[in-house]
């Protein structure tokens, strides 16, 4: 489901990824992602796995929930602590940069940046977390598309404003982000118009362009609505 729903060349860039090399994965529920990734080569088709033959990233799942499953702990006891984590109990926030160490890449799938009342925040956190040349992937679905026209009636769930209250798309928001390179892929055929987020961090002086939230209502993801705080 990530090489769907995530942008053109995620499964390229893990499947370089070596023994030594990290990845996270925000919001990962039963860290089914990362069973798929260790999972045997002949356990999936060829054009479903991520993964190539050989030693694999160590990975790291976080989830809000507790919901490892036999199959989570049964690879977990195989591999080794070192190769898998799973930690719960906290949002991304709240874990110190030495509980977590850098990543070459981090995914988020209906996770973090779908959920948080912080956006800006979130983003900043999760850039602290990649090495330079590292790379976040993730969707932003519900929102105004950067390269695609928006089709009439729809329901936003993220919608940003600028200072004087126009509308600012979420990818032109993340262009601004100092030492971060931000390439998006506008979904405007799927059920909610989606932006594809590949932001790779370029250099060490991440900034990213602050945001206030002047609505939100909970939701499964919820609706929200921030403006750029001057």
């Amino acid at each position: 489901n990530y090489a769907e729903l995530l942008p053109t060349g995620f499964c390229d860039t893990l499947g370089t990824l070596g023994s030594s090399d990290r990845w996270l994965d925000i919001g990962a529920g039963a860290g089914q992602a990362i069973l798929d990734y260790y999972a045997p080569q002949g356990g999936a088709a060829p054009s479903e796995k991520c993964a190539r033959p050989g030693a694999k990233a160590r990975a790291v799942a976080i989830s809000i929930e507790d919901r490892r499953t036999d199959h989570w702990r049964q690879l977990a006891a195989s591999l080794g602590d070192d190769r898998v984590r799973y930690l719960s109990g906290k949002r991304l926030r709240d874990y110190a940069p030495e509980e977590l160490g850098k990543f070459q890449i981090i995914t988020d799938v209906f996770g973090g940046f779908s959920y948080t009342e912080d956006l800006s925040r979130f983003v900043d956190k999760v850039l602290s977390l990649l090495q330079v040349g590292g790379v976040f992937y993730t969707l932003a679905p519900g929102v105004h598309l950067e390269n695609a026209k928006d089709k009439l009636g729809i329901l936003y769930l993220t919608e940003l404003e600028d200072v004087a209250g126009r509308p600012l798309k979420v990818c032109s928001w993340l262009k601004q982000t100092a030492c971060a390179q931000v390439t998006c892929e506008s979904k405007s055929e799927w059920k909610r118009p989606t932006e594809l987020l590949n932001i790779r961090k370029v250099c060490s002086a991440v900034s990213v362009p602050r945001l206030k939230l002047w609505e939100f209502e909970a939701g499964y993801p919820p609706s929200r609505r921030f403006q750029l705080d001057p």
